[in-house]
């Protein structure tokens, strides 16, 4: 890969929020110099106050750039600092104990502002971002009629108040398989203790501060409450696909008890335009059919959150405890109902190979209940980072996190997560920008993917005790905030080059002055690599080293759009590092 310009001086690449005086501190600095370069950290008066030369990375093809690495952990004095290489000088950034827990809040604050059915006040939101309720009282019929593949669907004897939730991304579309991952990660986050600290009650910008509950807890029963409400009415049958479509998208629908299956989605008819505010969607909104998939993941977060809320709220821990086995036999009963794809206005989520689902719902149900019954499909064997499409590492951390799980299962799901967690560190010295991810292919939220095996990273760290893990994540951090080739913080309101336009139909002040930027704490996709399907991106196909394959551009869907699942282990991770 030829390097994307001859650079006249040093480019600096690091994190633009900074670092915990304890944590591992590096710059990647793209250089054609082939011998090390001095450096030195200057305080907030111009003083200098550490020293040293970098060392040769020498060629990355992941990011086109001859890379230099500048160590300065030793700078562990709270303060402001900026580092300058050959000539050239980094922005501001902080070394504190409380640099995280900002970006954790922010983060946070995102699944408030994606709320629907409520109206985004100003005191929780800022005045910027304050807006009125999109699609309140959204009481939705099931789509009938002709697909865009020419399926006809009959639709369903019922209509559902499926009012509430988080819009999932840019768009207006609420999806039980996404939601699922997003809100299990806010809900581990809590039961995993991480956040105590920095969520407690009162903290977070949320209509329930003052509650006497957790705020982390709070925003993820705004998404779990939705979940149920998705929920097929018990002893309802409905004409679904029983198995997966043919090449040309033709399903065979057959009538089937659907009772205790979930929607996949409910979603606009037809595409809206840019900008749209909520409120201003005048498309009609649609329940889609259930998919296994749908139950399957109502069954995980509903018996997670079953687990959670029963010391706190008995009748809602119950609630969701009744849905969850609803669901898991549904699906039992109807093991291969798939997502249905021939739909505009939506993204499909489509997914068909669903023994990990089943695998995750079946250590949340196992974990809650203790019943044997659940045993045989926990997931076992070697994992990965999670994915919307990829969960049963979800059920393994949850296995290796949740008390009252047998130490014989517990024990050999903690061994799973630290190989994971060994191979990821592996990769990091396979990469010039020093992070736990070296595949040349960027895919659609490859920032998610990479946040998720910093997740994993800290886990290991938790079981481990070994500083070499917390490592890691900060290496991950590190490349979200700043220290990877373009130099920017895909994260909005964070850092001197932060994200300013991502895709998104509220903040799109880059097409009209009316409409806010995003708020602060939102993370974009990121580079991709696998489907440069969008307008800009079709401009930088086979142009691009993989890491420099973005651009912050509201019309870049397929490299900066934003999601619920992306934010949510931001969230975790934030927190994580803000913990000690």
């Amino acid at each position: 890969m030829p390097f994307p310009l001859l650079l006249a001086a040093a480019v600096i690449n690091i994190n633009q929020l900074g670092f915990r005086p304890e944590d591992p501190k590096l710059a990647i600095v793209a250089d054609h110099a082939t011998r090390p370069l001095d450096w030195v950290v200057v305080d907030e008066a111009g003083r200098t106050v550490l020293t040293g030369r970098t060392s040769v990375g020498g060629d990355d093809a992941a990011s086109g750039d001859h890379v230099h690495v500048a160590r300065f952990t030793a700078l562990t004095r709270p303060g402001s600092y900026r580092l300058r290489v050959d000539g050239t000088e980094s922005g501001r950034f902080r070394v504190g104990r409380d640099v995280y827990a900002p970006l954790a809040l922010n983060a946070l604050n995102f699944f408030y502002q994606q709320r629907a059915g409520t109206p985004i006040d100003a005191r929780w939101a800022g005045a910027r971002w304050a807006r009125a309720a999109g699609h309140p009282r959204e009481v939705a019929a099931c789509f009938s009629g002709a697909d865009e593949k020419g399926n006809v669907w009959s639709g369903c004897p019922y209509t559902l108040d499926v009012t509430g939730g988080w819009y999932d991304a840019g768009d207006h579309g609420k999806y039980v398989v996404n939601g699922g991952i997003a809100v299990w990660t806010l809900q581990n986050l809590y039961e995993t203790g991480l956040a105590r600290r920095v969520f407690a009650d009162g903290q977070a910008r949320l209509p329930e501060a003052g509650n006497r509950r957790d705020d982390l807890l709070d925003e993820a029963r705004w998404e779990v409450e939705w979940m149920l409400r998705m929920q097929v009415p018990a002893g309802t049958r409905v004409a679904l696909p029983v198995g997966p479509h043919d090449r040309s998208g033709r399903l065979a629908l057959t009538p089937v008890d659907a009772g205790g299956m979930a929607h996949h989605k409910v979603a606009d008819a037809r595409w809206t335009t840019l900008p749209t505010a909520p409120a201003d969607d005048k498309e009609p909104r649609l329940l889609y059919p259930p998919s296994t998939a749908a139950t399957l993941n109502l069954a995980a977060v509903a018996a997670q959150a079953a687990r959670l809320w029963r010391p706190i709220d008995p009748a809602f821990a119950a609630r969701c405890l009744a849905a969850a086995r609803a669901a898991w036999t549904a699906a039992q009963r109807n093991p291969a109902i798939f997502a249905a794809q021939g739909f505009t206005g939506s993204g499909g989520y489509g997914d068909e190979t669903l023994d990990d689902e089943r695998a995750w719902a079946a250590a949340e149900l196992f974990a809650t209940t203790g019943d044997t019954a659940y045993r045989a499909a926990l997931p076992t064997g070697a994992t990965g980072e999670p994915g919307w499409a990829s969960v049963a590492p979800l059920g393994m951390i949850t296995l290796a996190t949740a008390s009252g799980v047998p130490a014989t299962i517990r024990d050999g799901a903690r061994a799973a997560i630290v190989a994971a967690a060994d191979g990821f560190l592996a990769e990091t010295t396979r990469t010039g920008y020093r992070i736990p991810y070296a595949s040349q292919t960027y895919n659609w939220g490859s920032n998610s993917s990479i946040l998720n095996r910093a997740m994993l990273l800290g886990l290991a760290q938790r079981f481990t005790g070994d500083a070499r893990y917390r490592a890691g994540v900060v290496d991950a951090a590190d490349y979200i905030l700043g220290r990877n080739p373009l130099g920017q913080s895909y994260v909005s309101g964070t850092g001197w080059k932060p994200l300013t336009n991502p895709h998104h139909r509220f903040w799109a002040h880059q097409l009209s002055a009316s409409s806010p930027p995003p708020p602060p704490g939102v993370v974009s996709g990121g580079p991709n690599t696998s489907a440069m399907v969008d307008p800009v991106a079709m401009t930088l196909k086979g142009r691009c080293a993989p890491q420099r394959c973005w651009a912050d551009d509201i019309n870049a869907y397929a490299l900066n759009e934003v999601a619920i699942n992306w934010n949510a282990p931001l969230v975790w991770v934030a927190a994580y590092l803000d913990s000690d």
